[in-house]
């Protein structure tokens, strides 16, 4: 589906599955329908300029009733006791799992199957490395011996997440001898997932990658979905490649040591699927933020699980964001500006995310797509997750827009947006508003 911005209108249900009772509680194994051909989504032509969240059309093969839904099941493996959730990401013949639960890391089988050669690349970082290094290389060898396991330790931290850095990959893989074979396995949050990534999809034109995403951000939103890349002093992620991995497993112990900090950040992206298109989960979120906070297991397995589910439903239906996907970058726009316009690293992304959310927000009310009552909200789980609401004080209005007028949504020359607009769980992706309500918004949130 080519990029414009007047040529579709796509409409999709506030929810990403069929929900019960059961949906909410994180105990709950759901049971969801799974087709072996890709569903394909019909589009329309509008003039509406607007990519709209409401409802959804499917062709499906001829005979085949029911509803389309992400595949969620749990799965026991013989040698082990632990269940972990899978999530399918449906592309194909480039579908894989994303693994879920507690204790991952200690079955090896879970990694194994998915590694085809015999040489594998373990990019991580400084502070991951002492924590998960070597139980990575045990799950990745034990039993497995004719496996070898080099590693290169980067810097940790946005402000590494650029070609110098990423030129270490490359060195250690050559160096390695690693040939086409190979698997890059990514062990760390966002930044280390997003450069190994893009290291495996340029490395000899392309090997095999897995994600070990060790941050909520990295776990419910960056590791699925093949989004890969670096920054550049311009803007971010604005060099890079859709790659998918072999498999992403999330094991929810990691999340024992991350900081407070850093838990908030990922909580930026849970809220945000809620907002875009699961009203259900939203209101889930609002009675559980102070169970999130103090990881709950429970409460944490299930967030990351919807998330996961909200985001697989979303790539398998466009993959390369055409359209649809777009809407997954609720807030980013200004948030990826406060992040290139700070200085990368000054804020955590979610952080970024956090006040562009709200800014994104109050646009949609200034243009009458929304009423008061979800901005309020909107503005009071972002506090109860200790996250921003506004900008640094040091963004200016020229700022905002210098950078925005390179943002990856722009087309022909016109920077389109993700706003909410009707009820709770809907929002649009368009280049149709009017620029006052941008200006207005900005002038608030701005001192000069």
């Amino acid at each position: 589906m080519a990029c414009s911005t007047n040529a579709f209108s796509l409409s999709l249900s506030s929810t990403p599955n069929t929900k019960s009772s059961s949906d909410l509680n994180p105990n709950a194994s759901g049971s969801f329908l799974r087709f072996k051909g890709p569903a394909k989504v019909s589009l329309r032509g509008s003039g509406s300029g607007e990519l709209n969240l409401g409802r959804v059309s499917f062709s499906r093969p001829s005979g085949i009733k029911g509803r389309i839904c992400v595949n969620a099941t749990q799965v026991m493996d013989q040698k082990s006791s632990k269940a972990p959730t899978i999530v399918e990401v449906n592309l194909g013949n480039r579908s894989y799992p994303v693994y879920i639960g507690s204790g991952l890391l200690d079955q090896p089988e879970l990694l194994q199957k998915h590694v085809h050669g015999k040489k594998v690349l373990v990019v991580t970082n400084a502070t991951i490395a002492p924590l998960y290094l070597d139980k990575v290389v045990d799950a990745l060898t034990k039993g497995n011996p004719n496996v070898s396991v080099e590693n290169v330790i980067l810097p940790d931290g946005e402000k590494y997440k650029n070609m110098e850095t990423l030129m270490k990959v490359f060195d250690k893989a050559i160096e390695s001898r690693l040939d086409r074979r190979c698997t890059f396995v990514a062990l760390g949050g966002g930044v280390i997932g997003d450069m190994c990534g893009f290291a495996a999809a340029a490395f000899l034109r392309g090997v095999n990658f897995i994600q070990i995403p060790t941050t909520v951000m990295a776990q419910v939103d960056s590791s699925v979905g093949g989004k890969t890349g670096i920054n550049h002093p311009l803007g971010k992620n604005l060099i890079g490649a859709f790659y998918q991995p072999q498999c992403v497993l999330v094991d929810t112990d990691t999340l024992y040591t991350l900081p407070d900090r850093e838990l908030a950040s990922g909580l930026a992206e849970v809220i945000k699927y809620g907002l875009i298109r699961d009203a259900e989960f939203f209101e889930w979120q609002e009675k559980n933020m102070e169970k999130l906070l103090a990881r709950d297991p429970d409460a944490l397995a299930y967030a990351i699980k919807r998330s996961c589910e909200n985001k697989a439903e979303v790539v398998s239906l466009d993959e390369k964001e055409s359209g649809l996907r777009a809407t997954l970058n609720l807030g980013h726009t200004f948030g990826h500006a406060i992040e290139t316009g700070f200085g990368y690293g000054q804020w955590l992304h979610g952080e970024a995310v956090a006040a562009g959310t709200v800014m994104a927000v109050d646009m949609s009310y200034r243009l009458g797509w929304i009423d008061s009552t979800i901005v309020k909200r909107v503005k009071d789980i972002l506090l109860r997750a200790k996250l921003p609401t506004v900008p640094p004080e040091t963004m200016t209005v020229e700022m905002f827009k210098s950078v925005m007028a390179v943002d990856k949504k722009v087309a022909d020359g016109l920077l389109r947006l993700i706003l909410l607009k009707g009820p709770l769980g809907n929002c649009v992706f368009t280049g149709e508003y009017d620029r006052q309500a941008l200006d207005d918004t900005l002038s608030a949130f701005c001192k000069s």
